[in-house]
């Protein structure tokens, strides 16, 4: 929790994303409406106030904001209002379009949040940081080299090695690697890396999750799993040596596993969580389960961190049918994980 003892209730950071996109939508539609984290956390807003008040216009909602105060202990537990650590955008947002002058603004926000949770603070602001969408290709364009919310914070919190995680419902799928063009994954993973992933998996599944002896399966890269060499030899190479050292030092794991049927009830009735070679082995199972109610959570780092499994929707921007499932989800994940993580400690 966070240092200040008077507050028992987890503290989150919420940042709302690329400003033209559907991040300050969902945030504002989550405060007009009741919500059980109301009363379980407080929810401080890192954010432009001047373009969340425009937003609120737009979609006719009439919103309090309230300026966070680092010794209040103002929980915001009615609806239509919350606390706000204004920061203002570079430029003026216009709804649904982008604009490359806001992408430092966007960094920025994830920055306060995430140093805010960071415990080698002399006073640690927050207990979690939860995240809406944000536009990698804007950020891009504006002349900034960004492949994703998971390696910029791992850059701020000092981490070696992120560990992408996205849940919804029972399961749970970790990347081996995350934003890489398909031809570069295979070099991608090493025995070093493999070996480094997997024990931030499991080490973050009994630190963060609270399992005591978390069993993981491990896909193989190729198709069938190699099929004994016939079909790549990374197998063989590289995944099984890890595995097998992993498993002599007391890890439960299986694998490497065929990809097309370990995503199947005989496999997964009796697993915590599938770790996939890469990005799209494994999210498009995880994502038809289900899609827009996911939570994206990054292991490896620090601090606690939660997503949405979707995009900006900037086309959606401004009119009020954008669903806030999965923005409810990540909340309520973020403060599962820090009740979780203080019942450790």
């Amino acid at each position: 929790m966070t240092d200040n003892k008077m507050n028992a209730l987890p503290r989150l950071a919420i940042t709302t994303g690329e400003p033209a996109g559907i991040g300050p939508d969902l945030l504002l539609d989550i405060i007009s409406k009741p919500q059980d984290f109301h009363k379980n956390a407080q929810l401080i807003v890192i954010a432009d106030k001047q373009m969340l008040e425009q937003r609120a216009k737009e979609l006719s909602l009439e919103i309090n904001f309230i300026d966070f105060d680092e010794s209040s202990q103002a929980q915001c537990s009615n609806v239509n209002e919350v606390l706000i650590l204004d920061t203002p955008c570079s430029k003026k947002v216009e709804t649904g379009k982008l604009n490359v002058k806001n992408s430092s603004y966007v960094l920025e926000t994830l920055k306060i949040a995430a140093l805010g949770c960071l415990e080698d603070k002399e006073l640690k602001l927050f207990d979690a940081m939860v995240t809406a969408p944000l536009h990698k290709g804007v950020i891009n364009d504006a002349g900034i080299n960004f492949t994703g919310h998971t390696e910029f914070l791992a850059d701020i919190c000092k981490a070696k090695l992120p560990v992408m995680m996205l849940a919804a419902d029972s399961l749970k799928v970790a990347l081996a690697t995350t934003h890489l063009p398909l031809k570069d994954v295979s070099s991608a993973i090493t025995k070093e890396s493999l070996h480094q992933v997997i024990t931030i998996l499991n080490h973050d599944l009994i630190h963060k999750f609270g399992l005591k002896n978390p069993h993981i399966l491990i896909c193989g890269l190729n198709p069938h799993a190699g099929e004994g060499g016939h079909l790549g030899m990374e197998e063989i190479e590289t995944i099984e040596p890890v595995i097998n050292n992993l498993k002599k030092q007391g890890l439960n794991l299986t694998g490497p596993l065929p990809a097309d049927t370990l995503f199947t009830s005989k496999y997964l009735d009796n697993a915590d969580a599938v770790l996939a070679m890469f990005h799209d082995q494994g999210l498009p199972v995880l994502k038809n389960i289900g899609f827009g109610k996911a939570v994206n959570i990054t292991l490896g780092l620090p601090i606690i961190r939660t997503s949405v499994d979707h995009g900006t929707a900037l086309d959606l921007a401004g009119t009020g049918k954008a669903s806030a499932t999965s923005f409810i989800a990540a909340i309520n994940t973020a403060i599962e994980m820090a009740n979780k993580r203080q019942d450790i400690l």
